[in-house]
């Protein structure tokens, strides 16, 4: 049989082995500390209840030379949790996830839920008068046109390719 300690050069066989974390009370201390800012920084907007980001919703934005279309994904969300507002340049996307789940098992009762409500907001290049913009909301997804002012409109201008 293989003796494991005659690997270990710097530890003879006549010490004893290290005490145990959980016995440290500076070590127990730690680890208090340790989740107890994990669980506060769980709780910041923008972060879910597991330490991820998923109740901030992610968002596409895509020009085109009359206007700018945003695509904000917002599953589970229907369209009277989301508000939408526009303040000068500034677009705010404000609205709130609710996720309730139910089983029933013979004597058994399980309930589930999961609540948080989120804040984006963009700051655009241009100021858009509010009557002008167009949001649909349609399973899950929010899209809003933003018309860009005239003076910001390009033309496309078409370039030639040549083969030599």
């Amino acid at each position: 049989m293989l003796d494991f300690n005659a690997l270990v050069p710097w530890r003879s066989k006549a010490q004893t082995p290290a005490p145990r974390e959980d016995v440290d009370p500076f070590m127990t201390f730690r680890r208090q500390m340790d989740r107890m800012f994990d669980e506060f920084f769980d709780t910041l907007p923008g972060r879910s209840a597991n330490g991820s980001s998923s109740i901030t919703p992610p968002i596409a934005i895509d020009e085109t030379e009359k206007e700018m279309v945003l695509t904000a994904e917002l599953p589970g969300v229907t369209e009277k949790d989301v508000e939408l507002s526009l303040t000068g340049d500034v677009l705010t996307i404000k609205g709130e996830k609710k996720t309730e789940k139910e089983e029933r098992n013979g004597d058994t009762y399980y309930t589930e839920r999961h609540f948080g409500s989120f804040t984006r907001s963009l700051r655009l290049p241009f100021e858009v008068k509010d009557e002008q913009v167009d949001a649909t909301f349609k399973d899950g997804v929010l899209t809003v046109h933003l018309p860009k002012p005239t003076e910001m409109q390009k033309a496309v201008k078409r370039i030639e390719v040549r083969t030599q």
